[in-house]
C-alpha cells in the first residue's frame, strides 16, 4: 500500500516532495546559484574587513571633545550613533553591486537579492536594539519597522499591502482603506516624535543665546513650537493626500466664527506676544497693578501671568491687563527702592530737634542706604494729636511683606523719641465748656473721693 493509499491527499505531497527535490538539483547544479552565494560571502567578508579596518578611526573621526557642545559637536555625535549600521549596509551596498553583476552574467539573481534584503533587515535590528532611544522611536521599531522589514525580507510586503489597500473599513458617509490608515498612524506618530525633538533641541540652543532677553528667548521658544508642529501638521497631510486648500477653507471658517466667541483669548494671547517682545514684565519681576494686585511673577503663559504674593497666594493676571492699565515694575527699575515711614511728635515736642534725631537713628540701621540718597526725615503737617513727620529711606530690595523694611524703621524711631524723651502722641480731643452754667456747676462739684 502506497503513501497516496494511506494519506489522503498523498499524491499531491509526494509531487510536492518532487518539485522541491527538482528545485535544490537544480540549484546545486547551477552556476548562477552557487555565483550568487559566492558573491553574498564575498560582499560580507569585504565589508567585514574595511569595517574592522576603517571603523576604529572613523569613530575617533567622529568623536568630538568632551568640552565640545557647539551645533557641529552635536551633530558629529549624532552621526557617532549610526556607526554601527556601517556593516549591513556596506554589506547590503556590496551585494546589490553584486546582483547587478549576476543578473548581467546569468539573467538570475533571485539568491543574492535574498541577501541583500535580509543584510538590509540586520541593519534595521542594530537600528531598533541599539540606537533608538525613548519610548515612542522604540515602540515604533518593534512593532513597525521590524514587521515591515521581516514582511520585506519573505517578499510578503507588497502582496500585503495590496490586499490592506483592497480592505475598505466605512465610517459613516466616509471609508478608507486599512493601508491608509496604517500610514497615517505611522507617518503622524513619526513626524509628531520628529517635531518634539526638533523642539527640544531649537528650545536648548535658544537658551544659549545669553544675549537674548529672557521674555525674547521664550517667545522665539513658543514661536519655534509653532512653526515646528505646524509644519509637521502640514506635512502629515500633504503625505496622506489631504487637500491643503480645503483645509485652509475650513480653517479659516472656523477661525472666523471662533474669533467671535474667543475674542478675550485672543486679545490676552496678543498681549502676551507684547509682553514677551517688549520686555516689559518678566519672570521674577515684582509688580503692583493699577487694582491692587502685588507680587513676584512666578510664570508667564499665553493667555496669563501668575502673581505669587508675599503670604504664598497666586493671583492669575490676565496679560491685557498689562497692557490697558497702569503697573509699576518695582524690579525693573533697579534694585534700590525708596520708601516711608510717618509718625507724630506731641505739639510741646521741640520740632526741630526731631530730623536730625530720626535721620541717625534710621542710617544706623545696617539695610538703610545711603545712596542715592541718606535718610530724610521731613515735617509733613499739623494734625489734630501731634505733629506729622515721615522720614524717607533707601533700601536694596522691595519691602513686600517679606523684608519688613518700613517695621524695622518704626521700631528705630520709636526707639529714639522714647531714649530722648519726646512723646508720641495719641489720639485725645479737649472740650471747652463756654456756658457760664455750666462753667459754674464743674467749679463748685463735689471733689472725687481718693481712690
Amino acid at each position: 500500500m502506497g503513501l497516496s493509499t494511506l494519506v489522503p491527499g498523498g499524491q499531491g505531497a509526494r509531487d510536492f516532495a518532487l518539485q522541491a527535490f527538482d528545485l535544490a538539483r537544480d540549484w546545486l547544479q547551477s552556476p548562477a546559484a552557487w555565483s550568487q552565494l559566492a558573491l553574498l560571502v564575498l560582499a560580507y567578508a569585504v565589508a567585514a574587513v574595511a569595517v574592522r579596518r576603517m571603523g576604529p578611526a572613523l569613530g575617533r573621526w567622529l568623536a568630538p571633545p568632551a568640552d565640545h557642545a557647539g551645533p557641529l559637536a552635536k551633530l558629529r555625535r549624532f552621526a557617532l550613533m549610526f556607526l554601527p549600521l556601517l556593516l549591513p549596509l556596506l554589506a547590503y551596498a556590496l551585494t546589490a553591486l553584486g546582483e547587478t553583476i549576476t543578473r548581467t552574467m546569468f539573467d538570475s539573481g533571485a539568491i543574492i537579492a535574498f541577501g541583500k534584503r535580509v543584510f538590509l533587515f540586520v541593519a534595521a535590528r542594530i537600528l531598533v536594539r541599539d540606537i533608538l532611544r525613548g519610548p515612542l522611536p522604540r515602540a515604533m521599531g518593534r512593532f513597525v519597522v521590524l514587521p515591515v522589514a521581516a514582511l520585506y525580507v519573505l517578499g510578503l510586503l507588497l502582496p500585503l499591502a495590496n490586499v490592506l489597500e483592497n480592505t475598505t473599513v466605512p465610517l459613516g458617509n466616509l471609508s478608507f482603506n486599512l493601508l491608509w490608515l496604517l500610514q497615517f498612524v505611522v507617518v503622524g506618530a513619526g513626524l509628531f516624535w520628529l517635531g518634539r525633538w526638533s523642539n527640544s533641541q531649537s528650545a536648548q540652543f535658544l537658551q544659549t543665546q545669553e544675549q537674548l532677553r529672557p521674555a525674547t528667548r521664550q517667545l522665539a521658544e513658543k514661536a519655534a513650537e509653532v512653526a515646528i508642529f505646524g509644519a509637521a501638521f502640514l506635512i502629515a497631510m500633504n503625505i496622506m493626500g489631504v487637500s491643503l486648500t480645503s483645509l485652509a477653507v475650513l480653517g479659516g471658517a472656523v477661525g472666523v466664527g471662533l474669533g467671535f466667541g474667543l475674542q478675550k483669548i485672543a486679545s490676552n494671547f496678543i498681549s502676551g506676544v507684547i509682553l514677551l517682545l517688549e520686555g516689559q514684565t518678566t519672570v521674577g519681576d515684582y509688580v503692583e497693578l493699577d487694582g491692587g494686585q502685588a507680587g513676584t511673577i512666578v510664570k508667564m503663559t499665553a493667555r496669563a501671568a501668575i502673581l505669587e504674593t508675599f503670604d504664598g497666594k497666586w493671583v492669575v493676571v490676565p496679560n491685557e491687563d498689562f497692557i490697558v492699565t497702569r503697573v509699576v515694575n518695582y524690579s525693573d527699575a533697579g534694585s534700590a527702592k525708596r520708601y516711608e515711614a510717618p509718625f507724630s511728635v506731641a505739639y510741646d515736642t521741640d520740632i526741630n530737634r526731631v530730623p536730625a534725631l530720626i535721620e541717625a537713628a534710621v542710617a544706623a540701621l545696617p539695610f538703610v542706604l545711603q545712596q542715592p540718597d541718606p535718610p530724610d526725615c521731613e515735617l509733613r503737617g499739623f494734625g489734630e494729636s501731634g505733629v506729622d513727620f515721615a522720614c524717607e529711606f533707601w533700601v536694596n530690595g522691595i519691602d513686600d511683606g517679606k523684608n519688613r523694611y518700613t517695621s524695622q524703621v518704626l521700631f528705630a524711631i520709636w526707639n529714639a523719641l522714647k531714649d530722648n524723651g519726646i512723646e508720641i502722641p495719641y489720639p485725645h480731643r479737649v472740650v471747652e465748656l463756654r456756658s457760664p452754667i455750666a462753667q459754674a456747676a464743674i467749679t463748685h462739684a463735689p471733689a472725687a473721693p481718693p481712690p
